[in-house]
């Protein structure tokens, strides 16, 4: 029996990954079943199985590849950027209501709950590092306050459909100047 390559192993790893974001962007992860997941993937029972114990390892799996990518610096064109990267994806992929339902289900699942803390803890570190050096006295601040407002951006776009950065933009912007 030939032996399968990595390569192949990896592309039907995230084939599985791939129909779980999609079933659970657009059902939530109670309303979506393994039969579901086999079906969306258009995989068999086994191949599945091979690749994750359960659902939950599933969904572990697809928070670890939904992390932000973040602005590259706190400038107003960067933050713009940012925030319509987080709306195009919402719109193209249902990015927003994929990461309401990570949220929502890692406030009772202990394992995705510290995958969860541990991507938002990164995200403030990756934040800090960039603010301005007239403003470091307040870096955890400033840094917790704009995770908590792209969160908050992410979770409107989740409910309300395609929705306008430009307010979340300027809170961002008077955060990091401090006005």
């Amino acid at each position: 029996m030939p032996k399968v390559s990595q390569e192949h192993l990896d592309a039907r790893r995230q084939q599985i990954i791939d129909a779980a974001q999609a079933r659970f962007a657009s059902h939530g992860f109670a309303r979506t079943s393994m039969a579901d997941i086999v079906a969306e993937s258009g995989l068999s029972n086994g191949a599945i199985y091979r690749y994750f114990t359960s659902k939950d390892a599933i969904v572990v799996a697809v928070c670890e590849q939904s992390s932000e990518a973040l602005p590259k610096a706190l400038t107003v064109e960067a933050i713009d950027g940012f925030l319509e990267y987080v709306r195009n994806l919402a719109r193209d992929t249902d990015h927003a209501r994929l990461v309401a339902q990570i949220y929502a289900e890692a406030a009772i699942s202990p394992s995705l709950g510290a995958v969860v803390q541990q991507q938002l803890s990164a995200m403030r570190a990756a934040i800090a590092a960039l603010v301005p050096a007239h403003r470091r006295r307040d870096t955890e601040q400033i840094a917790e306050a704009f995770v908590a407002i792209c969160s908050s951006y992410s979770q409107q776009l989740a409910i309300r459909g395609d929705l306008d950065p430009a307010p979340f933009s300027t809170a961002l912007m008077a955060i990091v100047k401090g006005h």
